[in-house]
C-alpha cells in the first residue's frame, strides 16, 4: 500500500515520544547524554556507509554546492529555527524545559527526515508500493524518538507532522513520476542524503555546528544532474 510506510513511521515517532517523556522524569541527565552520544556514533556509521555508495562524486559535489546556494539564499535553516523558537515560546514553560523545545524539534526533524532511508524508502513506496525500507526506518526512528524526548522534551512531537508531509510528498511525487527516476538517480540521492546524515552526527557529537537545513535542497539536485551526467 502506497504511503503505509510513512503512516507507520509517524505512529512510531509519536509513540516513542510519549514513552520518552514518561522516562524523562526518571532518567538521569548523565545517562541521557551518554545515550545520545551513542546514538550519534550509530548515525555517523549509517551516514558514512550510505555516502560511500556514491557512483559519481561529481554529482555529489555539485549537488552539495547547488543545494547550499539555494538553501542559504532561501535561509531554510534560519526559518526552521525561527519556527522552533516561536513554538518554544508558545508551548514551553518559563524557566523550565523551554530552552530545548525548539532544539528538540529541529534536531529530531533533521534526524528523521534527512537521510537515505527517508528518501529511498519514500521513493520505493511511491514507485512500487514497497514499504520495507520505511518499516525498518520506523523502528530506528521509534527508538531515537524515545531518547530525544527523554533528553530534550516534547518538541519531538512536532517532528511527526513534518515527517508526514516530507515523506508523504516524496512518495506522491515518486508515484507521479513513475519510471522517470532511474536507479542511478536514486543511488546518487541516497549518497547525498547520507552525507547530510554524517553532518547530523557531527553536530550531535558537538564537533561541528553545521546549518544542515540549508543543505536540504542538495538531496534533490541529483535528479537534474543525472540527466546530463
Amino acid at each position: 500500500m502506497i504511503g503505509l510506510g510513512t503512516i507507520v513511521n509517524v505512529i512510531t515517532v509519536l509513540a516513542g515520544t510519549v514513552i520518552g517523556l514518561l522516562f524523562k522524569k526518571i532518567m538521569p541527565k548523565k545517562l541521557g547524554d551518554a545515550v545520545v552520544l551513542g546514538v550519534a556514533l550509530c548515525v555517523l556509521y549509517i551516514g558514512i556507509e550510505g555516502s560511500l555508495k556514491c557512483t559519481n562524486p561529481l554529482v555529489m559535489i555539485l549537488s552539495m554546492v547547488l543545494g547550499a546556494v539555494v538553501g542559504t539564499l532561501l535561509d531554510l535553516d534560519g526559518k526552521i529555527h525561527r519556527l522552533g523558537e516561536k513554538l518554544e515560546k508558545k508551548f514551553s514553560k518559563k524557566g523550565g524545559e523551554g530552552s530545548t523545545f525548539g532544539a528538540a524539534f529541529v534536531q529530531s526533524f533533521l534526524l528523521f527526515c534527512v537521510g537515505a532511508m527517508a528518501v529511498t524508502g519514500s521513493i520505493q513506496s511511491g514507485i512500487n508500493g514497497d514499504n520495507s525500507i520505511l518499516f525498518a526506518k520506523s523502528t530506528l526512528d521509534g527508538v531515537s524518538s524515545v531518547i530525544y524526548a527523554a533528553t530534550m522534551g516534547p518538541g519531538v512531537f512536532l517532528s511527526a507532522p513534518a515527517l508526514f508531509l516530507y515523506q508523504g510528498s516524496i512518495t506522491l511525487i515518486s508515484y507521479a513520476l513513475g519510471e522517470v527516476l532511474s536507479p542511478y538517480m536514486i543511488s546518487e540521492m541516497t549518497a547525498v542524503g547520507s552525507l547530510l546524515i554524517v553532518g547530523i552526527a557531527l553536530n550531535m557529537l558537538g564537533i561541528t555546528k553545521l546549518k544542515l537545513m540549508d543543505y536540504i535542497p542538495a538531496i534533490f539536485f541529483p535528479i537534474l544532474l543525472c540527466l546530463f551526467m
